[in-house]
């Protein structure tokens, strides 16, 4: 079975390392056949959205049997993973994203584009962010072990035809306790508004933790300290 491994923090993150790590290493189910295949945004592609290149050609640059760094955004990847390196594609994961990407956030969001855009050709796909709960540091290594589990859980689950997993991480201070998967619906809540203003430049300012958080939605669910999943349906 290949995986297709893809981001839009770009190829170098740590987060695609991190998530490249909970398949190879932890992931359990993983058979001697199986392989993963990264196939990355060369630059940093955040908050793009489910944007694609139509208009220039897209460079791919191989450097390894299992590794392409390609110059476009992440549902270029996408695309590029399932038409030209492995047309034998069964599953796209995409992340692990430095930044929660909850609820309306889908709309937004790189990441989730790569696995939205793996669906829409009927490939299965889970996308995994790691909410900052700031000033905190990401733990790659937790996050991995934590990622690892999140797979071997949904793999063992059905995915209707053409939908998706949404997976968020919380950020949790050293001594809380272990986080718990929960299945959820997305919140439908808007991200807060707020402008810095400076003549007619007009700078974002919202602040992520202060969204809406309604109860047992992923917003609320990843902030409470557990691992949100949703399922999305295109």
């Amino acid at each position: 079975m290949t995986i297709i491994l893809t981001n839009d923090d770009g190829i170098d993150a740590p987060g695609i390392r991190a998530l490249k790590q909970a398949v190879s290493d932890h992931y359990v189910p993983c058979q001697r056949q199986d392989r993963s295949i990264i196939v990355a945004p060369k630059d940093h592609y955040s908050g793009c959205g489910h944007q694609v290149t139509t208009h220039r050609p897209i460079q791919i640059e191989c450097r390894s049997e299992q590794e392409y760094a390609v110059d476009g955004t992440p549902a270029d990847c996408t695309r590029i993973a399932l038409t030209k390196i492995a047309p034998e594609t069964k599953w796209v994961f995409s992340g692990i994203n430095a930044g929660g990407n909850l609820g309306i956030d889908v709309y937004i969001s790189g990441t989730v584009a790569a696995v939205r855009e793996a669906a829409i050709h009927g490939i299965p796909g889970i996308a995994i962010s790691h909410w900052i709960k700031r000033p905190l540091i990401i733990d790659w290594n937790k996050a991995s072990l934590w990622t690892a589990e999140v797979l071997q859980e949904l793999l063992n689950r059905p995915v209707p035809p053409h939908s998706f997993w949404n997976v968020n991480l919380p950020h949790l201070e050293p001594n809380q306790p272990k986080p718990e998967i929960v299945f959820c619906q997305p919140s439908i809540d808007p991200l807060p508004l707020k402008f810095r203003t400076e003549g007619d430049l007009h700078y974002y300012e919202g602040e992520y933790s202060q969204r809406d958080r309604t109860s047992g939605t992923d917003v609320d669910v990843c902030f409470s300290g557990n691992i949100a999943v949703t399922l999305i349906t295109l």
